[in-house]
């Protein structure tokens, strides 16, 4: 990849157009602070603040204007927004108290749901958070309460807070509703595979992406794209993913495959690694990282799932066979061989492979386990514990047979009843008598068995 390509790794417009509101802003946002001081950057800038200038946001507006210079700033625009803003404002709380004041519970409902939607546009997360969770008093059906969850799924998101994003994903997905529309459950599943990642889940995340109804594509477009799930899961599935559940899940997921058609660079490294082509498979990691690099949810965790990916690719490598030339293996992985054995080395380490490494000669042998020792060994492990269950068993049998045993409410029972007035005998059937001593506890062998010969 030449400098130009580094300096502007994919087309901004293009890009900033698979988003919209806040996920738009915050994504140009996030590549011109990446990209600070270089064209890229102001050019994202730039968007940012043609986005901003269309949205009410005004404080946000005049803080990322600001960082372009200039007086690009239109003061009079700014402050009929202001007060159009606080007018509305004024006009929601007022229609809020009206409705908690006649007591009508849908209308106070939409009222917080209101203030919530204003509270978000103009950029003040909190207030739009405690908003939206308090329709929740006032949900009369289960439209309603998905509606409030995903409210505040998108603001806890926004927010970094993904505790409340699980917390709201359970309480949507506990309704009926949730069965018959396939793009909220899109949402739900794309929002808790977003969680998952941020949790380092890397697998419950890649199931969670690859689950996404295709008729989410669009829909989802102020949080995540198609493309974000297709390249999330792809990724996090290839890091955690053995081969039988890269084939169900992934490649024979015809649902996740039209992901995957949205982002051919994806698809064709998918393909790559499951066809064992590494050298193409790494060719498209390296391709994807400056872009991965600017996204940001997943750019803190490229450094663990590359790494992971290329494990399994070399222990996948090295698996059906006995020796490896390792020349022949740092061709295909495009490195060289001192790296190679370092990386080997540490696999080994980790019991990731069973091998050793002949330095002289460059070449790894696998280490074989002693099929005929395992066997032995897996052979007694199950006959000890066939007789520690036999001898269980015998001395639960005999236990029963002579009556060594309190039934469930009888000791109580008789010990009031009959064992009580026979006071001193404690003969009988009565409480007393199960409850003392069995005379014959004695005669439990060293086997833990009840002497055979008791009558």
């Amino acid at each position: 990849m030449d400098a130009m390509e580094e300096d502007q790794p994919f087309e901004l417009e293009a890009y900033a157009s698979n988003y919209l509101g806040h996920a738009r802003v915050e994504r140009l946002l996030f590549i011109a602070d990446k990209k600070q001081g270089t064209a890229f950057g102001d050019d994202a800038l730039r968007l940012a603040v043609e986005e901003l200038s269309q949205s009410e946001n005004t404080q946000k507006y005049q803080e990322v204007a600001a960082k372009l210079g200039g007086n690009s700033v239109n003061r009079a625009q700014l402050e009929q927004k202001e007060r159009k803003a606080a007018q509305r404002h004024d006009r929601l709380e007022a229609e809020l108290n009206n409705y908690k004041t006649n007591l009508i519970k849908e209308s106070i409902r939409m009222g917080h749901n209101d203030m919530g939607d204003f509270f978000y546009s103009r950029g003040d997360l909190q207030s739009a958070f405690k908003s939206y969770v308090r329709t929740r008093d006032y949900c009369t059906s289960g439209k309603h309460v998905i509606q409030m969850c995903l409210n505040v799924i998108k603001v806890s998101i926004e927010l970094g807070n993904y505790v409340h994003v699980n917390n709201y994903i359970s309480k949507a997905e506990q309704t009926a509703e949730v069965q018959k529309d396939p793009v909220v459950a899109g949402k739900l599943r794309a929002a808790g595979g977003l969680a998952a990642l941020q949790a380092k889940k890397y697998k419950l995340a890649a199931r969670k992406f690859a689950e996404v109804p295709s008729e989410m594509a669009t829909q989802y477009q102020d949080v995540l794209s198609a493309q974000d799930v297709a390249v999330y899961g792809g990724l996090c599935a290839l890091a955690s993913f053995d081969r039988s559940e890269l084939r169900s899940h992934v490649i024979n997921n015809v649902t996740f495959r039209d992901y995957m058609e949205v982002n051919p660079e994806v698809r064709e490294l998918v393909n790559d690694f499951y066809g064992s082509r590494y050298a193409s498979c790494l060719n498209h990691l390296t391709r994807l990282r400056p872009m991965l690099d600017l996204d940001p949810y997943i750019h803190a965790h490229l450094n663990t799932l590359y790494a992971s990916i290329r494990s399994k690719a070399l222990v996948q490598y090295t698996t059906p066979f006995t020796s490896v030339n390792l020349p022949t293996m740092a061709e295909a992985f495009k490195t060289d061989i001192s790296g190679l054995e370092k990386e080997l080395a540490e696999l080994i380490q980790s019991s990731q492979i069973q091998a050793r490494i002949d330095s002289h000669n460059k070449v790894l042998y696998a280490r074989h386990t002693d099929q005929r020792k395992a066997t032995f060994q897996t052979a007694l492990r199950t006959a000890e514990q066939y007789l520690g269950d036999t001898k269980a068993l015998l001395l639960r049998a005999n236990l029963l047979k002579h009556d060594f045993a309190q039934k469930q409410g009888e000791g109580q029972e008789q010990g009031h009843g009959r064992g009580g007035r026979r006071g001193g005998n404690g003969g009988g059937h009565g409480g007393g008598g199960h409850m003392a001593p069995h005379p014959y506890l004695g005669a439990l062998g060293g086997y833990g068995l009840i002497n055979p010969d008791l009558a």
